[in-house]
């Protein structure tokens, strides 16, 4: 049953569809949109090559003050401490001046490592099929184009193993409160979802961004974890702040999926950081 389930977000040739388009931000957004492109403009001038908008904005299916920003900057050169910093104090300020988001996420990285062979097949997959641009030149151009095979799946979640200990002392630093641990909640439900979805990608044969979508797709394919997985995608829409839930990601449902992401896929390739 599970292999005859209708895919999507695939071309003609069998290859991930674009995700995302200016035009489908939604009417709330656009002025937080203008605003972020104006801005990175003033902190980075000439050392900013590109950047790019992902995530529920771009996709048209944003809320407004419950869904986050989500940015991707490409400078010409490796981003430094003070780089980080000043994009941190960015997110923060629209955070503060547009009620429309709920945060602001900013990815950093180089233009040389975001088109480099050891990430052609996870950060350049994440630019060519998951962001929009907003500014510059579109590294997409320089990039191929992927199909959702076992080697985009290792590459983009295949080290879930290296992450959960990560997550362990997040968890251990975080005040016991609604505050410091909703965010924790979301972040990591998602991510959890994501990766139970590619792990059953290749046989789905598609793609999609829907964190529920994913997880039927997911459970299609492991059925004993189904209720886990959905119950995921539902906190990383509606976080609460449960240690609870917390803990069931890394002592049970994140060992789980890590090895067995590991033996269908294997690991993914090593980075230097």
């Amino acid at each position: 049953m599970a292999e005859t389930m209708p895919s999507r977000g695939l071309d003609l040739q069998g290859r991930i569809e674009r995700e995302g388009s200016l035009a489908r931000i939604p009417h709330d957004f656009r002025p937080v949109v203008a605003a972020a492109r104006d801005r990175l403009l003033d902190v980075f001038g000439a050392r900013l090559h590109s950047a790019y908008l992902y995530g529920s904005v771009p996709r048209g299916t944003a809320r407004t003050g419950r869904s986050d920003l989500d940015l991707l900057v490409a400078l010409r050169q490796e981003p430094s401490d003070a780089d980080r910093e000043a994009s941190r104090a960015l997110g923060d300020t629209l955070d503060k001046e547009f009620p429309q988001i709920d945060g602001v996420g900013t990815l950093l990285f180089s233009r040389a490592r975001l088109l480099s062979e050891l990430e052609r097949y996870d950060l350049g997959w994440f630019v060519a099929c998951l962001c929009t641009p907003i500014l510059g030149e579109d590294l997409a151009e320089y990039l191929p184009r992927y199909r959702p095979d076992s080697l985009l799946a290792r590459e983009t979640n295949g080290d879930l193993a290296l992450i959960l200990p990560r997550w362990r002392e997040r968890i251990a630093g975080a005040d016991v409160c609604e505050e410091a641990l909703r965010p924790l909640v979301r972040f990591m439900s998602r991510h959890l979802v994501r990766t139970g979805f590619t792990l059953v990608m290749p046989r789905w044969n598609g793609w999609t961004s829907d964190l529920r979508e994913m997880a039927e797709v997911f459970g299609a394919y492991y059925p004993e974890r189904a209720g886990q997985m959905l119950a995921a995608a539902e906190h990383g829409y509606e976080p609460q702040g449960d240690p609870a839930v917390l803990s069931s990601y890394v002592d049970d449902l994140g060992p789980w999926l890590a090895e067995e992401y590991a033996r269908v896929h294997g690991v993914k390739a090593a980075r230097p950081d």
